[in-house]
């Protein structure tokens, strides 16, 4: 029987880190472990945090996110014209509550593989941004999965996600999954085919973002009693 991790053995995301407590660089490459990883739904009131998760992206990454080199006016405007009524937003904080992963599931009513008014059926689109920081940990993967979920909740035929060619680990990802990938020069787009909804994926939806408010709550809440004792013992 394998001994279980002590808490210095993991990381902030409850993983491996890739040193060990004398600074000795881990020799294996960082991966993610089974476990839970707390996904949180964000809302309107969110946006701030997305549009500073999204413009702490450098060049490259604003590249490879929305397949252009996005100025802050664009994210500016992006930001603005999410529609949480439609559409599905996700992220991944850390244990110091920043954020730094998320994904946007969007809605394409009526729109399939082969276009509007295609057998296919309705289809969301997914888009996914995870900081330097977060990254080799399978966090891109758990939010892929994650969307999965909620598309077929949504009775999503199929999922979208359109990404440049040179972006490997998005269209990797959605490869393995089993997405059929069709290539027209730099651009790419991978269409998933999602089974039908079931009562398990309505409860595992609910479950995943009741823990994960409960979670973020509880942390916010620890943060901010600190923060209190504090201003309390500090000498004025």
């Amino acid at each position: 029987m394998t001994a279980p991790k002590t808490p210095r053995q993991l990381d902030r995301f409850g993983l491996r880190p890739a040193a060990d407590a004398g600074g000795a660089a881990d020799p294996r490459p960082a991966r993610q472990v089974d476990g839970w990883i707390p996904i949180r739904d964000l809302h309107a009131r969110h946006r701030h945090r997305i549009l500073d998760h999204l413009l702490e992206l450098n060049e490259h990454d604003r590249y490879l996110r929305f397949g252009y080199r996005a100025t802050t006016e664009q994210i500016q405007h992006y930001v603005a014209s999410i529609d949480f009524k439609r559409d599905e937003v996700f992220g991944i904080f850390n244990s110091k509550l920043h954020l730094v992963a998320v994904a946007h599931l969007a809605a394409m009513p009526g729109k399939g593989p082969h276009g509007d008014g295609s057998s296919r059926g309705r289809a969301m689109e997914f888009g996914v941004s995870v900081l330097e920081a977060g990254r080799g940990r399978g966090l891109g993967l758990r939010l892929f999965m994650h969307a999965v979920t909620h598309a077929r909740n949504q009775h999503a035929h199929h999922l979208m996600i359109h990404a440049l060619s040179e972006n490997a680990p998005m269209l990797k990802i959605a490869a393995k999954a089993g997405a059929v990938i069709e290539r027209d020069g730099p651009d790419a787009e991978a269409w998933l085919k999602l089974p039908p909804d079931t009562v398990g994926t309505h409860l595992d939806s609910s479950l995943q973002s009741l823990g994960a408010e409960l979670l973020y709550r509880v942390r916010y809440n620890a943060m901010h009693a600190s923060d209190w004792l504090r201003m309390l013992v500090t000498p004025t």
